[in-house]
Order: structure tokens, then sequence, then C-alpha cells
């Protein structure tokens, strides 16, 4: 069996990984306030009424009007944060575009609202603006059935599905699709505030993330693409269910090691910092450890579901829609395993899959 790490090790292991990296700026110190940095970029963070409690945003300072990046959910607070950064920080000047990287509803939620209320156009990719649209249309709803088959494959319970189900369905942030929107397309560039931003396209967590790169100073608008303190979350779903999002990850990882080693990341959650080649290091070593717990037990002869894996993966509790995305994980490690030969997946007569070693 394969040894896990105590709660000390793993506590350990993350402050380690924290003092690899620098962290230059303070932290925004509450609503409405900003911090500065670099020339006319400014960091601003909305509150989230959940585990993670909050979204960092950016503000970019225009000739005659200003760009943000990304916008927090789908709520009246967030609105009011948004009047209030606009008042303080730009008051009189328009609202230029609202650049979202990607289309989770934490960082395009209040991309129709804002639209609407600060007459500005919407920039993302082909790929995350459709996705957002397909899934906010009420005609594309995905269906109760499909997700239940899904899950039963992975050897989750029915009650355990029921429980899951009714808590997404009273999801209250779940907005609107926009409209329209200006693509943004890997190698583009923007032109705000004397800065060209290029267009780096990551996959994995979405399937066309969009990170702004401006190279002359060495700046990263990363999104949720690489993360200090946590990382992304890599799953496949019902709507894809035999992709390799992970492979996709990993390699998205690599494009980013090839841009400067002193970049300054400003991640969507958690503090800025600098140390991008180390984070990326800290990451694929993550998602090895994580590779690793599942072919040990595979060596040893064990026969798995994808619901047992997310047991060993993620050694807590996981409630409601965490398991959406634990199960989604796990399946994401046994997909690139099983497309890299390492494992094999066979299914019972009852339809559930089993995992074991190729």
């Amino acid at each position: 069996m394969p040894e896990c790490a105590s709660a000390t090790q793993l506590s350990q292991r993350k402050a380690a990984e924290r003092d690899a990296l620098e962290y230059p700026f303070d932290v925004p110190s509450g609503a409405g306030a900003v911090t500065e940095v670099a020339a006319g970029v400014y960091w601003a963070r909305i509150p989230m009424p959940m585990a993670l409690d909050h979204i960092n945003v950016y503000l970019l300072a225009d000739s005659e009007g200003w760009y943000l990046v990304d916008t927090g959910l789908n709520t009246d607070a967030s609105k009011a944060c948004w009047r209030q950064l606009a008042e303080q920080q730009f008051p009189g000047l328009p609202l230029k575009g609202v650049i979202c990287t990607h289309f989770h509803y934490d960082h395009a939620g209040l991309a129709s609202w804002l639209m609407r209320e600060f007459d500005a156009p919407l920039y993302m990719t082909h790929g995350e603006y459709f996705t957002m649209r397909a899934l906010a249309s009420s005609n594309a709803v995905v269906k109760e059935e499909s997700q239940r088959a899904f899950f039963a494959r992975a050897g989750m319970q029915p009650e355990q599905f029921d429980q899951m189900f009714k808590a997404h369905r009273k999801d209250p942030f779940v907005p609107d699709f926009p409209p329209s929107f200006i693509r943004l397309r890997e190698g583009g560039h923007l032109s705000i505030g004397g800065r060209e931003w290029r267009v780096v396209i990551g996959e994995g967590h979405s399937p066309e993330h969009a990170c702004l790169y401006a190279a002359d100073e060495a700046i990263l608008l990363a999104g949720d693409q690489v993360l200090p303190t946590i990382s992304s979350n890599i799953l496949v779903s019902d709507v894809e269910p035999e992709a390799n999002p992970l492979e996709n990850w990993l390699a998205s990882l690599q494009r980013l090691q090839q841009l400067s080693p002193d970049t300054l990341v400003l991640p969507a959650h958690g503090p800025v910092f600098r140390g991008l080649h180390t984070r990326v290091q800290q990451l694929e070593a993550h998602h090895e450890r994580q590779l690793d717990t599942l072919l040990e037990r595979a060596d040893q002869g064990e026969k798995f579901t994808a619901y047992q894996a997310m047991g060993w993966l993620f050694r807590r509790e996981l409630k409601s829609f965490e398991l959406i995305l634990g199960l989604g994980e796990a399946l994401a490690h046994l997909s690139y395993l099983c497309r890299a030969r390492r494992l094999r997946r066979v299914a019972d007569a009852q339809g559930l899959d089993w995992y074991q070693a190729n």
C-alpha cells in the first residue's frame, strides 16, 4: 500500500512551497482598495461567499479609459465592488473592455452585467465564450440522467449523486450569457496603456484559457492557469468523458516555463508573486505525486473505481460541489495514465468502470 503523507508533512511541504516564491506586494486592504503592481496596473479583490473567499481582478489604465480583467461572481456584493472601483479609480472615464480569462463563473459571471452597466465590449477566446454560452443557455442544459450515468460508472452511489445534484441545482451564481464578444487568439495582442499584452493560451483547467503577457516588463495576467498556493482544478466531466485534460494542462505549464524567470505573476487567486518557473515545477511535482499514488495502488494488484481513487487523492470529506471537482480530477489522472498505457479501464457487467495495472 502506498504511504500517505501525514498532515504535518503536507503542511511542511506547503510552507516550503510558499517560501520558495517571492511576494513583492501587500494584498489590497478591502473592498474598493487597490494595489498598484506596475504603472497603470491595479490589483483588487472581489469577495466570494465560499471557501475560496476571493477572486483577484485587475484594472488596466488606458488613455482616456480603462480595462478590467475577470469579473467576480454574479452577486450584488460584486456589483457594488465594481461600482466603487470605477468611481474611486477611474471617475468619469469609460470602461473600454471587459476581458475574461475563461468561462468559469467567478471569472465571467458578471460579464453581461458589466457590458450593460458600463457599455463595454467583452474580450474572450472562442472556446471560452461558446462554452459559457452553451452552459448558460436554458436550451442546452445537460440532462440529469446523463450525469447520473456518468457518475455511476465512476462508482458514486445513487444517494450521493442525488445529494450532489440537488445542491448543484440550487447554485445561485449561474449568469446569463453575454450577447457578443471580441475574439482573443493565441499570439494576438492587446495594446493597453502603452503596453503590448500578448495572448498566451492555456488548456486543461478550461478549454481555451487566455493569459496576457507583457514581455517588455515580464508581467503575466495568469487567471487560473498558474496559482501560487493551490493547484487549478483539472477535471473530466460528463460533457467530454474521454478527455485527457491533465496532459493538456501539463503541456500548457511547459509553455509558461518559456516565459522570463523574473515574470511578475498576477493570478486569479492568492497573492501576486515572482517565481514562475519554481511554481511550475511545484505544480508538476504535485501531479506526479498524485499519479504515483494511483500507480502504487495498481502495482499492488488492486482493482479500483474512480470514486475510490478520489478518496486516495483527497484525504478529507468532500461535499456537494466539491464532489464534482474531486471525482472529475480523479478521472483526469486516471485518463492520463490510461492514455499513457500505464493503467487500463475495464467495464463490468453492471457498467461500472474499474482501473488496474496494464
